[in-house]
């Protein structure tokens, strides 16, 4: 085509009407006959195939997204389509997303972020001065006072500063330094960071990543996408998920021999449990460790009271890190530019809350604690039903916002599995997603011991729907077992 193109072209002086068509009728006449002349060509082999891609890629996994749910999209348009099922709608309990599962915005981090957004409202008097406030100093720190410009790539000076004043708070006076807070896309962004600053090294040198199993899916798929080793150690399940010190030994020492290991805080609902920092726990130990141990952590606005998946908003703060990896951490952040300046004001509003005596903090107060009341009341709801199914253990929900009970899976629904060339409590999910529209996430997306099952579930919707869920897996899972006796 490239031949005939410049056929055409040929003799660009002005013509006439007449001249032209005589003249574009020659070329075209000439163009086919070249393109008859040339042997026609198999069509061009594809250079990017599943044999040459990046095999770090192809070993990504992320279950929480994974075949369970693109089978519930694909019911979900079934249902659209008028296509009879056993039920009415597709329930997505595989997955965090609070609002998506009907808990309401916080309405002052929705006031300071629409003031943000639109500066215009600053004027408007049915916003309350506090949000205002907020609303100006993020507005005076941003580029032509604007969401809409870039920001440093660490992020917003403001928002950094009063991200460090919140973990000096929380840690009960613990200072933090603004340089060493990084505004993060999200919590997952700054965990894929700090990985890609760690990985390193090859054969028995190669970087070991000690990540506890049950995991999350985010830690895996990294690690697989770096080509490091992932070093499992297995979380106590008798012992309410506990971590095992011994344990924690075992996975080092034989994690020696092929490779170099190195090594939610508003949702804690049991009495008897309290969110400690690790950060807190290192001063603690004194300056031998204070001073010299390297420390990442993460918060994002997606889980705790917040629920605000959508803005993408998170920080990392890193400690002990060497100035000369630091620069580099920087450069590494430089090359996105900078997370979504959105997300890093909404970050702001939940390290800033409002405090007392200012005008929204009676609301702001009412609203977190019933969000997180509501969550305490539906994890005890949630470990009470499921014990009380046969073949069903769940241990008593601490804390975040999901189910991960055990389930035992009869040996013929194992064989039933394996004719499948599934995973035993990957048929079980999928089975339970066909029957009832519920939508799991197979415990073999996370990591469990070697023949047990579990799966995840979020605990997240309302307390009547959340009933609904409960009844409709015991129905299931009585069944199931009688199907696969």
């Amino acid at each position: 085509m490239q031949r005939a193109a410049a056929l055409v072209r040929r003799g660009c002086g002005p013509r006439t009407p007449s001249s032209w068509g005589r003249s574009q009728s020659s070329a075209a006449a000439e163009a086919s006959a070249v393109l008859k002349v040339r042997p026609e060509r198999s069509r061009r082999e594809r250079i990017l195939t599943l044999e040459s891609m990046n095999p770090q890629v192809k070993a990504v996994e992320y279950a929480v997204r994974g075949p369970i749910v693109l089978k519930a999209g694909e019911i979900e348009l079934e249902l659209q389509r008028g296509i009879k099922k056993p039920f009415t709608e597709v329930i997505r309990a595989n997955i965090g997303d609070a609002q998506a599962m009907g808990q309401q915005p916080i309405t002052f981090l929705r006031q300071v972020m629409a003031l943000c957004t639109y500066p215009n409202l600053l004027d408007s008097p049915s916003f309350p001065e506090d949000a205002k406030k907020r609303a100006r100093r993020i507005l005076q720190a941003c580029g032509g006072n604007s969401l809409g410009s870039y920001s440093a790539s660490q992020g917003v000076n403001c928002i950094r500063e009063d991200v460090a004043a919140y973990i000096t708070r929380r840690d009960g006076g613990v200072p933090a330094d603004p340089d060493n807070i990084y505004l993060t896309t999200g919590a997952s962004d700054g965990i894929s960071t700090i990985l890609k600053i760690l990985v390193s090294g090859g054969g028995k040198s190669r970087t070991g990543v000690m990540i506890p199993i049950p995991q999350y899916p985010l830690y895996s798929a990294v690690i697989s996408e770096l080509d490091a080793i992932q070093v499992n150690y297995y979380l106590d399940e008798e012992n309410c998920w506990a971590l095992n010190v011994n344990e924690l030994r075992r996975a080092v020492q034989e994690a020696k021999d092929h490779c170099d290991p190195k090594v939610y805080q508003d949702n804690v609902y049991s009495p008897d449990c309290r969110f400690h920092s690790f950060k807190k726990v290192l001063y603690e130990m004194g300056p031998e460790y204070s001073s010299n141990v390297e420390l990442a952590s993460f918060h994002s606005t997606s889980k705790g009271y917040m629920g605000e998946c959508g803005y993408r908003g998170g920080y990392m703060e890193v400690i002990n890190l060497h100035p000369e990896i630091k620069g580099q951490l920087v450069k590494l952040l430089s090359v996105r530019l900078c997370p979504p300046v959105s997300g890093q004001a909404a970050m702001d509003i939940v390290v800033n809350p409002p405090v007392a005596g200012e005008e929204s903090f009676e609301q702001f107060s009412r609203e977190k604690e019933s969000v997180l009341g509501n969550l305490a009341k539906k994890a005890k709801l949630t470990e009470d039903l499921f014990n009380q199914v046969p073949g069903i253990h769940c241990n008593p929900l601490q804390g975040a916002m999901y189910a991960f009970p055990r389930i035992f899976i009869p040996a013929k629904a194992v064989e039933a599995a394996q004719a499948h060339q599934m995973a035993p409590d990957m048929f079980y999910c999928m089975k339970l997603l066909e029957e009832t529209g519920i939508c799991v996430v197979p415990g073999s997306g996370f990591g469990q011991r070697e023949g047990t099952y579990h799966f995840r579930m979020t605990i997240l919707p309302p307390v009547e729907k959340l009933k609904t869920v409960l009844q409709k897996v015991k129905d299931f899972h009585i069944n199931f077992l009688e199907k696969y006796a």
